[in-house]
């Protein structure tokens, strides 16, 4: 997998986290840089490690799935793609409880962190049937996510939610245009 692509995954799957950020730092009172570095940091390492995860199960799955990978891939790229993009275009009907705080507990964090990372197990699930460094895209994935959350938790407070679901929807739409990229080259190289 080329660069491109790369950085593609890698900040459509920081995409959640960063919409999560901006929540985080919208309930924060004033949050300090190295508040959401914090925040940052705990989301991006979370977000790096589950994709190696999702890809050493893929591994293991791959002599068996072999002949149709590609589909898989489609699929699993496009399910999270059109659900990001769902989750984006849905309206919040649960009222959080926003109250301003200075500090956000670590299990708290790396909860959210989780929950926003299951996205990147599937993705490390998908790479394990293409041609690609999983270690490179874990760090690029973990240091997009340490970016995007560090500058969600910071912009939280001015912007709210509305700039969080146009990530995720654009996030969507990157992955299931990369799914299908990935079917086109298969399905274009069995032509040629």
């Amino acid at each position: 997998m080329t660069l491109f692509p790369t950085l593609l995954i890698a900040f459509a799957m920081s995409s959640d986290a960063f919409a999560a950020a901006i929540s985080k730092g919208a309930s924060l009172t004033r949050p300090r840089f190295s508040e959401a570095l914090r925040i940052g940091a705990i989301f991006g390492f979370i977000e790096a490690m589950t994709p190696l995860i999702g890809w050493a199960l893929g591994t293991a799955a791959e002599p068996y799935v072999q002949a149709w990978d590609h589909w898989i891939a489609f699929a699993i790229l496009c399910g999270l793609g059109g659900h990001m993009i769902w989750n984006g275009c849905k309206k919040e009907t649960d009222e959080e409880d926003i109250s301003p705080r200075t500090r956000h507990s670590f299990w708290l964090l790396a909860a959210t962190g989780f929950a926003t990372s299951i996205d990147a197990m599937a993705i490390g699930v998908t790479l394990a049937f293409v041609d690609n460094n999983i270690l490179i895209t874990a760090a690029a994935i973990g240091a997009a996510t340490l970016l995007m959350v560090t500058l969600g938790v910071m912009v939280g407070r001015m912007l709210g939610a509305v700039i969080g679901k146009r990530a995720e929807i654009i996030g969507g739409i990157a992955l299931v245009g990369i799914g299908s990229l990935i079917l086109y080259e298969h399905m274009w190289g069995m032509a040629g």
